[in-house]
């Protein structure tokens, strides 16, 4: 489904664009993913809305097949990459397992602001990106997805979350849409 209208109390989640994070290999380059993201920022502050800012510094425990990546964190790996521009209105996050809403004050944040619609970009897109899209469903929100502001090491992984999760969860668009939406639908500008 491709992106129909952004509601009137819209917010941005970005997710994981981190110091450690950033410097994995990607099945996109990181840069691009990074530069979409902040323009998604800029607008958004353009527009005197809300942005989350989530890192991650931790993992949920329990046993997996694969190992988990998350031990002991270097010294600045969960630090947000200086290129989002981070702003002390910015609502940040930090989150321990994959979707940024468990163990976290998102769900109310976002509540209190009385936001319906929430706007992901980040990484990785089937994991972070993806369990954050399907929390905001389940708590109500309607899920925007900016598929040119996200990626993932694997692309098979990247393109089964766009092409069959996603839709299910919400609807798709790239940063350009979900800008000329935001310009269309938000006259406000930030003070």
């Amino acid at each position: 489904m491709a992106l129909t209208t952004l509601d009137a109390h819209i917010a941005l989640i970005v997710i994981d664009l981190q110091k450690g994070i950033v410097a994995l290999p990607a099945a996109h380059p990181l840069a691009t993913v990074v530069q979409n993201a902040r323009a998604l920022a800029d607008a958004f502050r353009g527009h005197g809305l809300p942005i989350v800012l989530v890192n991650v510094a931790g993992g949920a425990p329990g046993r997996t097949e694969q190992a988990h990546r998350l031990g002991e964190l270097p010294a600045g790996w969960a630090d947000l990459v200086p290129e989002l521009d981070p702003q002390p209105q910015d609502h940040t996050v930090t989150k321990r397992t994959w979707g940024a809403f468990t163990g976290t004050d998102l769900a109310q944040h976002l509540k209190k602001l009385g936001v319906t619609q929430v706007v992901i970009a980040g990484v990785a897109t089937s994991i972070g990106v993806e369990s954050t899209a399907r929390q905001a469903h389940e708590l109500g929100f309607n899920v925007a997805l900016a598929i040119d502001a996200m990626t993932d090491m694997s692309p098979e992984a990247h393109l089964n979350s766009i092409t069959r999760i996603f839709p299910r969860l919400g609807e798709t668009g790239t940063v350009r849409e979900i800008i000329d939406r935001l310009a269309s639908s938000h006259s406000r500008a930030a003070p």
